[in-house]
């Protein structure tokens, strides 16, 4: 079968190529999917470049795919069903979906939902993954809490904003000068801050009649995490999942802990693939309803010209999602 391989870490063009391997043969316990689709992440570039550390070489990466079962060993799935999955495994600890076909725990795929194309349904995997893990699971979401979103406009912040209106929650969306910042679909929010010319925390203040937000999911970090926890109002959480620039950051710890906050971490490369088909079943009704849509795709690509692919993703320069196509 085809598939991308990488032997040693380092730029992207030097070790990283796309070869013929032996298929792989599920045991008991796993199956076998011919991958239709797998999404390019940042954490499958930064694997690639030696960034992410638990690797083991050599390897196929790749985390995000949809695809059909072909062989199906005592699995819940028969062999034809269409699935979708992802795990921060994948790729690193075992070999991932960047390949014609992928073995995978038989509890480590999600029915796909009818409503979204193998294409799509690849594109949604670590996003809304990270934003399903942070703000239900980890942060514990309410109806009607406001929520703060920091990069709102990108895949991670979008699939938060979505995932909180779908919860009946109330949104405020946070981006820099987002008037220069091309519109996505699906990127809605009851309120929008723009942090090159607003105050964030007074804004906050403000949208909330003075009593600040219940939940802050700050995609940015470093910058903003201070401004995020000054917005929150009394028993308030935060959710840190990155830090853009500098990585250690500084708050007021007396005002932190006369208003009772929690400060979450949250990081998706810790789920196995059977934890995350948990959750993308959750996120399938979502899906199916319309009240979730899935991420911008940038560009759709062969394998063959998977470095062409992972460069662009590298380099930031694709506005949206990347996808291999290997149907």
């Amino acid at each position: 079968m085809v598939a991308l391989r990488f032997e040693s870490f380092g730029k992207i063009s030097e070790v990283l190529r796309t070869t013929t391997i032996e298929p792989p043969k599920p045991r008991m316990g796993e199956i076998l999917v011919r991958v239709a689709a797998a999404a390019i992440n940042p954490s499958d570039v930064k694997n690639v470049l030696g960034q992410m550390g638990g690797t083991s070489l050599p390897r196929t990466p790749g985390r995000d795919f949809a695809g059909v079962v072909v062989e199906a060993p005592r699995a819940e799935l028969p062999v034809g069903s269409e699935v979708w999955g992802s795990g921060g495994d994948l790729g690193f600890e075992r070999n991932g979906a960047h390949a014609e076909l992928l073995v995978v725990p038989s509890e480590g795929v999600a029915p796909k939902p009818a409503s979204l194309t193998m294409t799509e349904a690849a594109a949604v995997g670590t996003a809304f993954i990270t934003a399903y893990l942070g703000l239900v699971n980890v942060a514990g979401l309410r109806e009607g809490e406001w929520v703060v979103v920091t990069g709102a406009n990108g895949a991670v912040g979008s699939s938060v904003l979505q995932l909180a209106r779908w919860r009946r929650a109330r949104t405020i969306g946070v981006e820099r000068a987002r008037t220069d910042v091309r519109p996505r679909a699906g990127v809605e929010a009851d309120t929008w801050i723009d942090t090159a010319n607003e105050d964030l925390p007074g804004r906050v203040r403000e949208a909330t009649k003075g009593r600040g937000a219940d939940l802050a999911f700050d995609c940015v970090g470093g910058p903003l995490f201070e401004s995020c926890l000054k917005s929150l109002g009394d028993f308030g959480r935060q959710v840190n999942i990155t830090s853009v620039g500098e990585r250690r950051v500084s708050f007021d710890l007396i005002d932190f802990y006369h208003h009772r906050l929690t400060l979450f971490g949250v990081d998706s490369r810790a789920l196995t693939s059977v934890e995350c088909a948990r959750i993308l079943r959750a996120l399938s009704e979502g899906f199916d309803s319309g009240a979730l849509r899935p991420p911008r795709i940038a560009m759709t690509v062969r394998i063959a010209d998977a470095v062409d692919a992972y460069v662009r993703v590298a380099e930031g320069t694709a506005d949206g999602r990347v996808v291999f196509s290997l149907a």
